[in-house]
């Protein structure tokens, strides 16, 4: 079977970068936060050009942090989309907030300014662009809402660690970056892991503070906080890869660019452009039509392994039932998106096997 990722080849490759760094953490004894996160927080502030990058146990906790950070809570909206993983909404769920949701364009995936602008009231504090499967949200639109209603933007940059928008990494370019380092993402620790990123002097200190239990200092505790620490086995896996972190993007986007080509007139299916700073996290086409399971069913008995994200927008889980929103685009690339096996060290005759099969039953 070809999974939708492989990471075997690259934990090889690594092995003994990666056991040197674990054992070397093992022997210090220090195990939570400490120099080894320390070290990693400076690399990876230098890497993404920010002034502060904080290290979390998740991307979840990233987002809720960001939220935090900025004040937001109870009687304030943040406007997101409705296709992505649930963890979006559930951080401004966590912080008391009231989620908003506004359709997608259906060519990226991603928020749709126009109607992120139709989404926004009196009672919006903050947008909260995703940056799906890789591709950086339109951020110059967003920003520009953000300039002229008076908000903040907090990016959900989980699945896309080095996109960039021209010179600017995704999750620079708003007031706070959030990002996961789950296993599966471009930049994957070997647990859970996240890191929240800024500008931003007082808010740094902030997720700072709440990340240790709402304290600068041991046992002087200021506000209600969480205990959302990174390990330093994380970090110290992290620092690891962190430098071969662009050469695995750009491998993932000639991928990507060989997939486009090869499906490009395969009636039926609509592929990702390969657009300025996609990193790939997931190579994801449209099924168009009803057929996306009966492609699925085909693919997955040529050996061919698959994944749906994601098959209920978020405005249509029980939680927002109720609301009856209808965001036909997400609606729709609910229905019709499928991604296909994609990793740095995909090689060309096991994608030529994924073509080929996708091609026959599409």
């Amino acid at each position: 079977m070809i999974p939708v990722l492989d990471l075997s080849p690259e934990i090889d490759a690594l092995w003994d970068e990666v056991n040197a760094a674990v054992q070397r953490v093992l022997r210090s004894g220090q195990f939570i936060l400490g120099p080894e996160v320390e070290a990693f927080e400076r690399e990876v502030a230098e890497y993404l050009g920010v002034r502060h990058a904080v290290g979390v146990n998740s991307g979840t906790d990233a987002l809720v942090l960001a939220l935090r950070a900025l004040g937001i809570g109870p009687g304030d909206e943040v406007v997101t989309t409705p296709f992505t993983f649930f963890a979006t909404a559930e951080a401004v769920e966590s912080v008391g907030a009231e989620v908003v949701f506004a359709d997608i364009e259906p060519d990226s995936f991603n928020l749709d300014p126009a109607a992120v602008e139709a989404a926004i009231t009196e009672r919006t504090r903050a947008l909260l662009p995703v940056h799906l499967f890789g591709r950086p949200a339109a951020m110059g639109a967003l920003l520009g809402l953000a300039e002229r209603h008076g908000l903040a933007v907090v990016e959900d940059a989980a699945q896309a660690f080095g996109a960039r928008l021209g010179e600017r990494p995704a999750g620079t370019l708003g007031d706070l970056g959030a990002y996961s380092f789950f296993p599966t993402k471009n930049l994957g620790a070997y647990g859970d892991a996240g890191l929240v990123t800024t500008d931003d002097d007082g808010a740094a200190e902030a997720v700072r503070m709440l990340r240790a239990h709402g304290a600068k200092r041991k046992y002087h505790n200021e506000v209600v906080g969480y205990n959302s620490r990174l390990d330093a086995l994380q970090a110290a896996v992290l620092r690891v890869k962190l430098p071969h972190v662009d050469a695995y993007n750009e491998v993932r986007r000639s991928v990507a660019a060989r997939y486009n080509e090869a499906l490009a007139d395969v009636e039926g299916l609509v592929v990702p452009e390969v657009s300025e700073g996609h990193v790939f996290h997931q190579y994801t086409v449209r099924i168009l039509g009803e057929h996306r399971e009966m492609v699925r069913a085909a693919l997955k008995a040529r050996g061919v392994g698959t994944m749906v994200y994601y098959p209920v927008p978020c405005h249509r889980l029980p939680l927002y039932a109720g609301r009856g929103l209808r965001l036909p685009e997400a609606e729709r690339a609910a229905a019709e998106a499928l991604s296909l096996p994609i990793w740095p060290q995909l090689d060309a005759p096991t994608q030529d096997c994924v073509i080929a099969a996708i091609r026959d039953a599409v």
